[in-house]
């Protein structure tokens, strides 16, 4: 296995016995990876199959051109620094998993409950990919697509699709890691070129001929301004915390810990950059240039349906993208559900676990709305996991300064720290009532969202450190 293949592959849960990997001790100098790993990682794995769907959605939700490539630019900018002056730097220094360091700071019995979550939010992310690739393997049988506005499944053929690709799929994760990652690494170079031809081949089609026809056309065929109907008004901002925090369980909510554990320093963080310049920019601009087209061609077909998007513009290869796309996105997102799910089923074996997995993961790919409101499901996905990472980032800088133990769950001997429990649960609460009662657009919520989680934790440790377990802790 190459060593941008096996990266991914070594994000172990508590409680599994494989040292190899280095669960519950610090990476070794002699294991550490070069730049180069997590480059080719990082652009092979932000150029997958949700990038058909997040391009075109920013199409319909009418945002301007000078709002998407400003907007884009500026986020992903965002998303590289919190990488590598969040996450990064903790990651070289302790070298070890997130799941570990959660477990050390919050106790075995809060981490259970982080991975629970976890474990869902991957299903449903997998889930949408399988939407992705169903959309493609529909089209030889003139499968009706999805609408834009569909929450519940709208043909028979739809729900057969789904059932077989989410079948092959789980069953693929389900025997191992191994032979997905081999997959991924060899198809996502061929990918990354395939959403830069489509764009590129997308171009004439809409009447971009040179580099002077493409402002009029950006703004006048592409981003418009004007949402389509049923979808609300997105602005620059929207694109910008879209963009920082699309991957926010990552980079500030720290799962990315057991990543950048083997590099070797921590300005290896600016390798996201190809991940979010390759995918978070180059193609959900191609992306949004196929959807374009499909709507210069018929406005009243607003389905955002990749297969038929890039069959449009590149034939048979676009179909094949797409499957390819889905299909390596998924493969990797349900192994990874299934280790999570797999400290709560100790008993199971992991092929079992992660055809539970796969079949939740299926289960939700049947209702169109899970990748329809793709854009609203990774913002709550986000803003679940985030507190944690604001838990872990203060544990290690801030605790120690405050004359508080880092690590308390471990050197207390306790199996639930609190402190960290209440300021995950409470920053949630908090959140919804902003966004109920206060008004705060769901895009918005994570950054008074982690000053929040900050107090709380503070404060929650300084009461249990120096209150009800002081004689334990100190």
């Amino acid at each position: 296995m190459t060593e941008e293949s096996s990266l991914r592959e070594m994000e172990p849960v508590p409680g599994s016995s494989t040292t190899d990997e280095f669960e519950r001790e610090s990476v070794p100098e002699s294991r550490l990876k070069s730049l180069r790993s997590f480059i080719g990682m990082y652009a092979g794995e932000h150029a997958a199959g949700t990038e058909f769907m997040i391009g075109p959605l920013f199409v319909a939700h009418g945002v301007t051109a000078f709002d998407l490539l400003v907007g884009l630019l500026l986020g992903n900018l965002m998303a590289v620094l919190s990488w590598r002056f969040l996450c990064a730097p903790i990651a070289v220094r302790v070298r070890q998993t997130m799941y570990y360091q959660l477990e050390r700071i919050c106790g075995v019995k809060l981490v259970t409950l982080y991975n629970l979550a976890n474990g869902l939010m991957f299903c449903f992310l997998a889930g949408a990919m399988v939407s992705v690739s169903a959309t493609a393997v529909g089209i030889p049988f003139n499968m009706k697509m999805p609408g834009l506005n569909d929450w519940l499944p709208n043909s028979a053929g739809w729900i057969v699709a789904v059932l077989a690709v989410g079948l092959v799929i789980s069953l693929v994760a389900a025997k191992g890691y191994d032979a997905v990652a081999r997959f991924a690494n060899i198809a996502s170079p061929w990918m990354v070129l395939v959403f830069l031809a489509c764009g590129i081949a997308a171009l004439p089609r809409l009447g971009i001929h040179s580099l002077a026809d493409f402002w009029p056309v950006a703004n006048n065929i592409i981003w418009t301004g004007v949402p389509l109907e049923g979808q609300s008004q997105y602005t620059f901002w929207h694109v910008f915390c879209f963009a920082w925090f699309c991957n926010l369980a990552m980079h500030v909510g720290m799962s990315d810990l057991s990543i950048f554990r083997y590099a070797r320093k921590a300005s290896y963080g600016y390798a996201s950059a190809a991940g979010m310049y390759l995918g978070h920019y180059m193609a959900w601009m191609s992306a949004a240039l196929l959807y374009a087209l499909q709507l210069s061609i018929n406005p009243e077909d607003t389905a955002v349906a990749p297969g038929p998007m890039a069959v449009n513009i590149a034939g048979l290869a676009g179909a094949a993208c797409v499957i390819i796309a889905g299909w390596t996105t998924a493969n990797p997102t349900i192994y990874r559900a299934g280790l999570a799910f797999q400290i709560l089923f100790k008993k199971w074996s992991r092929f079992r676990v992660t055809l539970i997995a796969g079949s939740l993961a299926t289960f939700g790919a049947v209702f169109p709305a899970l990748v329809m409101k793709l854009l609203d499901f990774v913002a709550l996905y986000g803003l679940i996991l985030m507190p944690m990472g604001t838990v872990i980032f203060l544990d290690y800088w801030v605790l120690p300064k405050l004359n508080l133990k880092s690590f308390y769950a471990e050197s207390a001997g306790i199996s639930a720290n609190w402190a960290a429990g209440a300021a995950w649960i409470l920053t949630l609460c908090c959140c919804l009532a902003l966004y109920l009662l206060g008004g705060i657009e769901k895009f918005f919520l994570f950054i008074p969202g982690w000053f929040i989680a900050a107090a709380l934790y503070i404060a929650g440790s300084m009461i249990i450190q120096r209150g009800t377990y002081r004689e334990i802790g100190r």
